[in-house]
Formats: structure tokens, C-alpha cells, sequence
């Protein structure tokens, strides 16, 4: 078993990779008695062309087969619900699907054998039928209906809209209620047939576990299957280009809700992402956090009333940051931080704002080994992207303020920047 430890937030990570090619993760708490267990397969929303391992055809998939998987896999063929089964335990249980990844959870402090029994129970044994699909499509059709209305998801997909033009991140995890009436039980066991193999999904614990003892436990509830081969995953060609500029529309909001998104080429040579993601999070806090002079200004101006949220999103096939927020001139809010951006481009960034901000993200990193929620989804969503999260603790003292400048030039670039708008 391999043990990765990190001396500076005093943490060690058990990794085991059993012969028919899980991953099993163990982030051991001692003396806590909340335990958390996700199983996730990588497979999301953009995985809808591939070749099966070992075959030459290309399949094509309608949009939104992952997130249908989700909901289905509770339904067992007795006519039990897992997820009723889960929450009569007294456990917490949940599922969600992603871009790149499909994850099954629970949370429970009693009962955890049984729970597990439970979540490895339906996960290994689907059970698809004509009746049963035809079901679940109105409810996802309900879903994708709320969305529709809900404000702050199409200000996001509108500004993915804007920057992407061929890539599948521009199509919504639950697909559309055309693509969702395409899909039927074959499309579906052909998926999980596919992507649910456990050479390509991983199992995390954290909590009060031995190690040793939880990958027996596991091994004993695995049922036979062989490690497959590579699956194929094949993505369209996406030009370095932006869409459109700008993209509004109007909905039911008391204030206008904008997202400036920036579209990164990633088309170049390798870089280390652990560390252009760290200089990329001090940098957006250096442009407009709530310590930022420009963020101080909005405000007392009343073109902002709260933080906007920082992010950056990545994985093989795309790579952008995201500003989002609120106010009744988000033109004149975007023009400022273009303005801002150009100023610490031409002038460079100032060393006690760097540091401060840098302090900043690595409070946040060390925050998040306070719970152990939070340190399950991130290590499985680092996973799936290559990436052992202790990663960006190491690698923190690494992002200087000269690295953050070449970066500051690099990737925010005006022409790669859209403004989108719900009014």
C-alpha cells in the first residue's frame, strides 16, 4: 500500500490499487465519528463520443447519458430505492455528476457496514428497463425545466456558451429534453457497461478507518470483473478563439448577474497546472477580492455590493477563469477590471499585495482538511485530472511573484475575455 504524507498539514493519504484496477483512497481521521465514502467513475457530461476498450467502432451518446445514470442507478430490480434504503440507515446519502466525473456518497456516524453494503450493492447492479427509463425522463425533464429558470445557472452557461464553440463543456449536464428522450436502457448499459468498470473509477474513505482493514472490507463486496482496457474519449477540435464577446438576457432578477469568463489556449506546450492554479487564484484575488483596491472602489461606488466569486476551472480539453457577481452596471464593472488588468500588466503586480493575497489561497488550502466532505471531493476531483490535491500545499512556496506576472500576461488577454449578462 502506498502512503503519501504531507508535513504540513500533518496528513497521510493510503492509496491501494486492487487487481481489478480500483483505486481504494484512505484519508484517515482518528477520534472523529463522522465517516464519508464516495465511489466515483470518470465519466461526466463530456464523455459522449468514445471507443469502447478493445473495439474500433465510435459510438456517439445523446447528451446528458451520465447524469440519467445517476439517477437511475438507485432503482434495484426488488424494487428497493438505495437511496431510501441509505436514509432509513440514518446515513446521508447523495450522488452528483459532473464534467468529467460521476460520484455516489454517503455520510453516516452508525450503521456505516451496512451502508456500505448498500452503496456497493447498487452501484455493481443496475437494472434498466423500458418502463423504468420512460419514467425517469419526466422527472430529468422537470430538472431541466427548473434550471431553465433558475438565473445564476444560465449567466454561467451562457459565458461557457460564449467562449466555447465545439467543445462538450458548452453542453449542460442533464442534456436537453430532445437529448433525453434518445436515451434507452441499451444506451445506458452500454455506458455503465463502459465507464463503470473499476479500472476507471476510485473509491474514497475518510474517517476513523484502518486502512488494512477497509480494503478487505471492499475486497469482500467487489463483485468478479476484469480490468479493462483504455477507454477511447474522443473530443472535437476547439479554436483558440472566444465565440462572442457578449451575451445577455433577461429573466426575473432584482440586480443584473454577470460572469466575465477567460478562455485559455491550451493547445500549448505541457505546464505544471498545480502551480499556474495557485498563481491563477492569487491572481484573480490581487484583481478584485475583497482586500483588492478596485473591489474597495466598486463598492463604495454601489456598482458592487458583495465579493464576486473567483474561480478557475480546468481538465484536458479546456481551461478558464470565471468572475461572478452582481450589480445594476455590469459593463462598467467588467471595463474596470479590464482597466485594472492592464494596469498591473504594464506595472507589474505590487509585492505586499501579492503576499497578502498568496497568504490568502493558502489559508483556503489548509482550511478545507477541516472537513472531511470537503477533502473527499477534492481528492477525487483531482484524481480524475491527475492530480494528488497535497499537490498544492508542496507546491505553494513555488508560485513567485515573477511566475504570477508571466501569467498575469499570458492568460488574461482581452480577446479571449467574454461578458455575460442576466438582466
Amino acid at each position: 500500500m502506498q502512503v503519501i504524507e504531507n508535513k504540513m498539514v500533518k496528513e497521510k493519504l493510503y492509496i491501494e490499487k486492487l487487481d481489478n484496477g480500483l483505486t481504494v483512497m484512505i484519508f484517515p481521521r482518528q477520534n472523529i465519528q463522522k465517516k464519508y465514502v464516495m465511489w466515483a467513475t470518470n465519466y461526466g457530461s463530456i464523455d459522449n463520443l468514445f471507443i469502447e476498450p478493445n473495439k474500433t467502432d465510435t459510438t456517439k451518446v445523446p447528451d446528458g447519458v451520465a447524469h440519467f445514470l445517476e439517477h437511475k442507478m438507485f432503482e434495484q430490480e426488488n424494487g428497493v430505492n438505495s437511496l431510501d434504503a441509505l436514509t432509513a440507515l440514518g446515513v446521508n446519502p447523495n450522488a452528483y455528476t459532473t464534467t468529467d466525473h460521476t460520484a455516489y456518497l454517503f455520510e453516516c456516524t452508525d450503521n456505516f457496514f451496512e451502508a456500505l453494503d448498500e452503496l456497493m450493492d447498487y452501484v455493481q447492479h443496475p437494472y434498466f428497463t423500458d418502463e423504468n427509463v420512460e419514467k425517469e425522463k419526466g422527472i430529468i425533464n422537470q430538472e431541466i425545466m427548473m434550471y431553465d429558470d433558475y438565473p445564476e445557472w444560465i449567466v454561467y452557461m451562457n459565458a461557457i456558451k460564449a467562449m466555447y464553440k465545439n467543445s462538450p463543456i458548452n453542453i449542460d449536464v442533464t442534456g436537453t429534453i430532445d437529448t433525453v428522450s434518445k436515451i434507452d436502457k441499451d444506451i445506458l448499459y452500454k455506458c455503465y457497461n463502459t465507464f463503470y468498470n473499476p479500472s476507471n473509477m476510485v473509491m474514497f474513505f475518510a474517517g476513523d478507518f484502518k486502512p488494512e482493514e477497509i480494503v478487505e472490507e471492499i475486497r469482500k463486496r467487489l463483485i468478479p470483473k476484469a480490468s479493462q482496457g483504455e477507454i477511447q474519449r474522443i473530443y472535437p477540435e476547439e479554436p483558440k478563439e472566444i465565440v462572442q464577446k457578449e451575451i445577455e438576457e433577461k429573466r426575473d432578477v432584482s440586480i443584473p448577474m454577470f460572469v466575465i469568463g477567460v478562455k485559455e489556449d491550451i493547445k500549448g506546450e505541457a505546464e505544471d497546472i498545480v502551480k499556474k492554479h495557485i498563481a491563477l487564484e492569487v491572481l484573480l484575488n490581487i484583481i478584485i477580492s475583497k482586500s483588492s483596491n478596485l473591489y474597495k472602489q466598486l463598492y463604495e461606488e454601489g456598482l458592487l455590493q458583495e465579493e464576486p466569486t473567483l474561480e478557475y476551472e480546468f481538465s484536458k480539453i479546456y481551461s478558464f477563469a470565471l468572475i461572478t457577481g452582481a450589480s445594476n452596471n455590469p459593463k462598467e464593472v467588467y471595463k474596470r477590471i479590464l482597466d485594472e488588468i492592464k494596469k498591473l500588466q504594464e506595472s507589474g503586480i505590487d509585492e505586499e499585495s501579492f503576499n497578502r493575497a498568496k497568504k490568502l489561497i493558502y489559508g483556503l488550502y489548509v482550511r478545507e482538511y477541516n472537513n472531511i466532505e470537503d477533502i473527499s471531493k477534492m481528492f477525487v476531483s483531482d484524481y480524475f485530472k491527475g492530480i494528488n490535491s497535497f499537490d498544492y500545499i508542496d507546491k505553494y512556496n513555488q508560485v513567485t511573484k515573477e511566475y504570477a506576472e508571466e501569467l498575469l500576461e499570458k492568460f488574461f488577454k482581452e480577446e479571449q475575455m467574454v461578458l455575460s449578462i442576466v438582466k
